[in-house]
C-alpha cells in the first residue's frame, strides 16, 4: 500500500518506519527542511532503540522516503496518517491547530478518494471536525478514521511491530477493509483489531493513559503514607500486585510521571470533561498528586541538610523522564533541578542519552558530566531521578571515594535500604519506611 505520514515526531516517525518495514511504500512529511534532510541521510532526530535500523533499511530498500511537500505526498498515497503534535493550551486543552491545518492541506491536495487516519492524540469529536473540513474544502470523498497509538517511549518499535491490540474507529465499511488489510501483517499472533465508533476510539486513548497515570499517582500517595506509618511500599506493591484483579504493572512509586503523553493527556481529558459538564474529580486529584510528587525528593534533600543548600554540591543521575529515551518533556528532573538551584545548590548531572537535550533546556546552570562517576566528584549528595539500568549495580566503593559525603536520595527505589546502609551510605528511598 502507498501511505503518507504527516509529522515525523515520535509517533509519526515510528509509524512511517514500521509500515515501511512491512512492505508498504511510505513517505514521511515534515515542514522542517533540516529534519527532512537528516532523515533522508538516515539520521534520527530522536533516540529510540531499534528505530535507526528500521530507518536505514527502509531507505536502503526504497520503501521509505521523506519530503517537505504534503501535496505531493497526498497525491501519491492511498492513505494519509495525521501524526502531528497536539500540545497543551494554557487551560490544559489540546491545541488542534496543527491537526486542522494538515486536514485543510490534505483537502486541497486530494485528487480522488482517500482514507485519512488520525493518529495524533486528539479530544473526542476531533475526527468529526476533520471529516467536516475535508467535506467542506475538497471536491473528492474521504473517510476519516481514528487509529490511536499506544507506544511506550523506549520500547516504541516493539510496541508498533508487535502490538497487543490495534484500535480503529470508523463507521465506513470501505475504510474498515483498508485498515484490516494494512494491519493484518502485524497481528499474525492473533492479537485483536478492535473496531469501534470514532468517538469511542478517541476516548480509548485518553482513558488508557488516564488509567495508567491514576495507578502511578495512587502508588505515590501510598508510598508517602508508608513513610509516615513505617510500612515498606515495596512489600505493599508486591502484595497488591499479585492480585490478578490489580496486576503488577505501573505500581512503582517515584518522583512522578512526565513525558509527552501522561501529563498532557490527563490535562486534556480533564478540560474536555469540564466542557461537557462532567468534571473528572479523580483525574484532578491524579494531576495534583503528580505535581506535588515532583517536590518530594527535594523535600528530603532539604530536610537532610537543614534547609541549607547554598553552595552544596549535588550530583543528579538521570534527566530524561524515563529510561531508554532522550525525552525531557515535563521530566521530573526539571522541577527538581529548578528547586535545588533556587536554594543555591551547585549541580552536576549525567544522563546516558539526554545530555544534548539537557544542554538546550538547562544551559550552563547545570554542569553536565560525561559519565555517572564524573558527576559524583566532590558531591555532598547524589539524587537518582531516572532509573537507567547502568545505575542499578554501580561500583559502590568508587562512589564513596569520589563523593565528599556518602549520601544518596533514591527517587526510584533501585537499591535496597539495608544493603546501602551496610555499604556505608546514608540512604533515603521513597516509601521504604
Amino acid at each position: 500500500m502507498k501511505l503518507a505520514v504527516i509529522g515525523t515526531g515520535y509517533v509519526g516517525l515510528v509509524a512511517a518506519c514500521g509500515f515501511a518495514e512491512m512492505g508498504n511504500d511510505v513517505v514521511g512529511v515534515d515542514i522542517d527542511e533540516e529534519k527532512v534532510r537528516r532523515l533522508r541521510d538516515g539520521e534520527l532526530p530522536i533516540y529510540e532503540p531499534g528505530l535507526e535500523e528500521l530507518l536505514a533499511r527502509g531507505i536502503q530498500q526504497g520503501r521509505l522516503s521523506f519530503s517537505t511537500s504534503l501535496a505531493e505526498a497526498v497525491r501519491a498515497s492511498e492513505m494519509i496518517f495525521i501524526a502531528v503534535g497536539t500540545p497543551s493550551n494554557e487551560d490544559g486543552s489540546a491545541d488542534l491547530r496543527h491537526v486542522e491545518e494538515v486536514a485543510r492541506s490534505i483537502a486541497h491536495a486530494m485528487d480522488g478518494y482517500r482514507v485519512v487516519v488520525v493518529k495524533s492524540t486528539v479530544p473526542i469529536g476531533t475526527c468529526d471536525r476533520v471529516q467536516k473540513i475535508l467535506a467542506d474544502e475538497s471536491d473528492y470523498p474521504a473517510d476519516v478514521v481514528s487509529n490511536p497509538e499506544f507506544l511506550k517511549e523506549g520500547a516504541a518499535v516493539d510496541d508498533f511491530m508487535f502490538p497487543d491490540r490495534v484500535v480503529v474507529g470508523t463507521g465506513s465499511p470501505r475504510a474498515r477493509q483498508v485498515m484490516e488489510e494494512l494491519y493484518e501483517p502485524f497481528l499474525r499472533t492473533g492479537r485483536p483489531v478492535i473496531f469501534t465508533s470514532i468517538r469511542s476510539s478517541e476516548m480509548i486513548k485518553y482513558a488508557a493513559n488516564a488509567m495508567l497515570a491514576t495507578r502511578i499517582s495512587f502508588m505515590n500517595e501510598i508510598s508517602n503514607l508508608c513513610e509516615r506509618v513505617g510500612a515498606d511500599v515495596n512489600d505493599v506493591r508486591k502484595g497488591i500486585g499479585s492480585d490478578p484483579r490489580i496486576g503488577a504493572k505501573f505500581l512503582f512509586p517515584g518522583v512522578g510521571f512526565g513525558g509527552s503523553c501522561f501529563p498532557k493527556d490527563v490535562r486534556a481529558l480533564m478540560e474536555s470533561a469540564r466542557r461537557w459538564g462532567r468534571p473528572m474529580r479523580v483525574l484532578e486529584a491524579v494531576h495534583d498528586v503528580n505535581e506535588a510528587q515532583k517536590e518530594v525528593l527535594v523535600e528530603k534533600i532539604l530536610s537532610h541538610f537543614d534547609n541549607r543548600l547554598s553552595g552544596c554540591a549535588i550530583a543528579i543521575w538521570g534527566l530524561a523522564f524515563k529510561p531508554r529515551t532522550d525525552d525531557m518533556r515535563e521530566a521530573p528532573s526539571l522541577v527538581i533541578i529548578k528547586r535545588l538551584l533556587e536554594r543555591g545548590a551547585r549541580l552536576k548531572a549525567f544522563d546516558p542519552v539526554a545530555g544534548h537535550e539537557a544542554r538546550k533546556r538547562l544551559g550552563d546552570e547545570v554542569e553536565l558530566s560525561d559519565n555517572a562517576y564524573a558527576a559524583l566528584q566532590g558531591a555532598e549528595a547524589l539524587a537518582i531521578v531516572t532509573e537507567w539500568n547502568e545505575f542499578r549495580n554501580p561500583d559502590y566503593a568508587r562512589m564513596k571515594e569520589l563523593m565528599a559525603r556518602p549520601v544518596i536520595f533514591d527517587g526510584r527505589n533501585i537499591y535496597e535500604p539495608a544493603k546501602m546502609r551496610e555499604r556505608g551510605f546514608v540512604y533515603y528511598a521513597m516509601g521504604r519506611g
